[in-house]
C-alpha cells in the first residue's frame, strides 16, 4: 500500500492568482528561461550543421562568424519571449513558476505588447539592471519592461484547482488501496 501525503494546510491553498510576482519568482522563472532557449537554439545549430553535412557535404559552424552568431542569437531570444508571451502570456519558465504576463488592467496583453516587453527588457539590461529596479520596490512590481509595454506579471497559480486535483488523487488512491 501507497502512503499518501497528507494535504497542504487550507491556508496555503488560497490562492496568490492575481498578485503581483515578486522578483525572486521572476528571477528564476527567467533563469529557467535562458537555460531553455539556450538550449533549444544549440540544439537547431547542431541539427543545421548536421543537417548540412548530411545533404550539402559542407560544415555550418557559427564559431567562425561571430557576428552572425550574435545577430541569429539576438533574434531567436526576440523571438522566444515574444511569440510567449504573445501566444499565452507566459514562457516555459513562467509556466513552471505559475507566473503570466497580463495587461496593467488585467487583460491579455496583445502581441504589439508582447514585441514591446522584449524590447523593453533588452532596455533593461542596457540600463546594467536599474530598469528592474521597480520590480523590487515598487508596489505592483513593474519593472521598466512592464511600463514599456504597459504590462504587469502576477501569479496564475491556481491553489484551489490544484487543492481539489490533490483531494482526487487522494481519494483515487484510497479506492485502489482498499481493493
Amino acid at each position: 500500500m501507497t502512503s499518501v501525503p497528507a494535504a497542504p494546510p487550507s491556508k496555503m491553498t488560497i490562492g496568490r492568482q492575481g498578485n503581483y510576482a515578486g522578483a525572486v519568482s521572476r528571477l528564476a522563472a527567467f533563469a529557467a528561461d535562458v537555460g531553455i532557449s539556450w538550449g533549444l537554439f544549440t540544439a537547431a545549430v547542431a541539427l543545421l550543421s548536421v543537417a548540412t553535412q548530411l545533404f550539402g557535404g559542407t560544415t555550418v559552424s557559427l564559431t567562425h562568424h561571430q557576428i552572425l552568431a550574435i545577430v541569429a542569437v539576438a533574434i531567436w531570444e526576440f523571438l522566444y519571449f515574444s511569440y510567449s508571451w504573445a501566444v499565452s502570456g507566459k514562457t516555459v519558465g513562467m509556466a513552471l513558476l505559475g507566473l503570466q504576463v497580463v495587461t496593467a488592467e488585467g487583460g491579455r496583453m496583445t502581441a504589439r505588447q508582447a514585441a514591446l516587453r522584449t524590447l523593453g527588457l533588452v532596455l533593461c539590461f542596457l540600463t546594467l539592471g536599474i530598469g528592474f529596479l521597480g520590480i523590487l520596490f515598487q508596489r505592483n512590481r513593474r519593472g521598466l519592461q512592464d511600463f514599456v509595454a504597459g504590462t504587469s506579471v502576477v501569479y496564475s497559480w491556481d491553489a484551489r484547482a490544484a487543492r481539489l486535483r490533490f483531494m482526487s488523487h487522494t481519494e483515487f488512491s484510497k479506492q485502489r488501496g482498499a481493493k
